[in-house]
């Protein structure tokens, strides 16, 4: 289970193009052809109705589609190559992507010249639809998955209310603000560059509203809780939604969690009211986590979730919640999330559609302290795959890694990200890319201190990787792997 893909739509002339110079020039030529005056200010006063609506008045009704014909041949010579994006569409297309969306064009115009435009500018898309107009629209916004429609005309807020999409509507077309919010618009913006902040907060405002009904129907969740940023924002909308005595924290305690992240762990769910249990899990007894391959997670969360599931029972709670985000669930490699779905765990931030950066930026509007946390993994990733796990090589990283960040500080630099990393015997230190480009950069007699300190750990070797810290580098050996 996730949430459903973003899919947004735009209407193409005057929301995405400017078309009125061009559509000029060809309803001119026209008119010069067939020796007929048509209006041609009038007509691009309102872009949008299709052709035959624009071209009846002027001619009798058996010469309409032949001028409509007629029209569309001569369009791509006089049209195409002078009509440029509005300002802020390819930012506005950009900002879709950027979420994963897919963007679909649906327009009036006729599609073959409708295409033209698309490839000349290099519109970015998944789908184009034309010749379909107004309430029309509605049928292909539905086929599509449309959830966000933007238009320049009355006629595209029709559309994309008969669809039961959000009707966003911006001011570069010759409908007024009026005249949209009159037809029912859910949003007016002066035009594209306005729109990837409004998307930004839209998504943001759903997607909370979506995780706030998913935890109130639950009824009551335990949270499997690591301490880290999305694990404690899923606590606290649990608290919000459902109240603290619906709510349980579950912290499993092993050698692979640092002493460092327990006390605050504790005074977070404290802070919230929940009580904060703290079993014991023994990752460590199975086999498959002692190998440290591949698929390593996979067992560390199948044993966190064997022994948080009977727990939740006990105390008669009817699920049991970890803090996947929707970023996670297209990451790639996570077996850990496998074993949590097989073992019926829910992920409430990821079917909501909640990122990472999300989830920090929620934090942040409820003053979480976990808000901009480093991420903090397990001290299991710190030992190259293929290496035993052992408590032995976990003691020893979380001495190094602690004994580091006091040297760093007591000089004077403060890292935000820090890992030593086990790479058979080899301390390999990861932090902040500024420190490495910085004062460890080279030979420097700080980063002699830093090697010192991570062999006195226990590490027989010790350096510094110059490329500095990379969240879930030792997957890039995994991928180094022939197949």
């Amino acid at each position: 289970m996730g949430a459903e893909q973003l899919v947004v739509g735009f209407d193409l002339d005057l929301t995405l193009i400017d078309t009125v110079p061009g559509f000029a020039a060809t309803l001119t030529a026209l008119g010069e052809e067939l020796g007929v005056d048509l209006a041609v200010e009038q007509a691009i006063s309102k872009l949008g109705p299709p052709l035959d609506h624009m071209l009846a008045p002027h001619l009798p009704a058996e010469q309409v589609q032949p001028a409509i014909d007629r029209f569309r041949a001569l369009y791509p010579d006089l049209a195409v190559v002078s009509t440029p994006l509005l300002a802020g569409a390819a930012e506005a297309v950009a900002e879709v992507r950027r979420h994963r969306g897919r963007v679909v064009v649906v327009t009036g115009k006729y599609a073959p010249n409708a295409r033209l435009h698309v490839d000349h500018l290099g519109i970015d898309l998944d789908h184009l639809e034309g010749e379909v107009w107004g309430v029309g629209k509605a049928d292909v916004l539905v086929r599509e998955g449309v959830s966000i429609y933007v238009g320049d005309h009355v006629h595209d807020v029709e559309g994309a209310l008969a669809a039961g999409a959000t009707s966003v509507s911006v001011l570069t077309g010759g409908c007024t603000r009026e005249e949209l919010v009159a037809a029912g618009t859910h949003v007016v913006l002066d035009d594209l560059r306005d729109f990837p902040a409004w998307l930004e907060e839209h998504l943001l405002t759903t997607r909370l509203a979506a995780l706030e009904a998913d935890l109130r129907g639950r009824g009551s969740v335990m949270v499997a809780f690591s301490g880290g940023a999305d694990s404690a924002f899923l606590l606290a909308a649990a608290v919000r939604a459902l109240g603290p005595d619906r709510v349980v924290a579950a912290t499993g305690y092993s050698h692979s969690l640092p002493e460092s992240e327990r006390d605050p762990g504790r005074d977070f769910a404290e802070s919230l009211g929940v009580p904060l249990l703290t079993p014991r899990t023994h990752e460590m007894e199975r086999e498959g986590y002692r190998a440290n391959a591949g698929d390593r997670c996979f067992f560390c969360k199948a044993e966190l979730l064997d022994v948080l599931t009977p727990l939740a029972a006990e105390q008669g709670v009817a699920h049991v919640a970890t803090g996947t985000n929707a970023d996670d669930a297209v990451a790639g490699f996570r077996p850990g999330i496998r074993a949590a779905a097989e073992r019926g765990a829910i992920a409430p931030l990821r079917d909501a559609g909640l990122t990472k950066a999300q989830v920090r930026e929620a934090s942040r509007r409820w003053g979480l302290p976990t808000w901009d946390k480093p991420a903090a993994a397990c001290l299991s990733s710190r030992v190259a795959y293929g290496v035993e796990v052992t408590p032995h090589r976990l003691a020893r990283v979380e001495r190094a890694e602690a004994a580091v960040r006091a040297l760093l500080s007591g000089a004077g630099f403060a890292p935000r990200d820090l890992r030593v990393r086990d790479v058979d015997d080899l301390g390999r230190v990861e932090v902040d890319g500024a420190l490495v480009a910085g004062p460890l950069a080279g030979s420097s007699p700080l980063a002699a201190e830093v090697l010192a300190v991570v062999r006195e750990a226990g590490f027989p070797r010790a350096e510094l990787d110059p490329r500095g810290f990379r969240s879930g580098s030792m997957n890039e050996a995994l991928s180094a792997r022939p197949a």
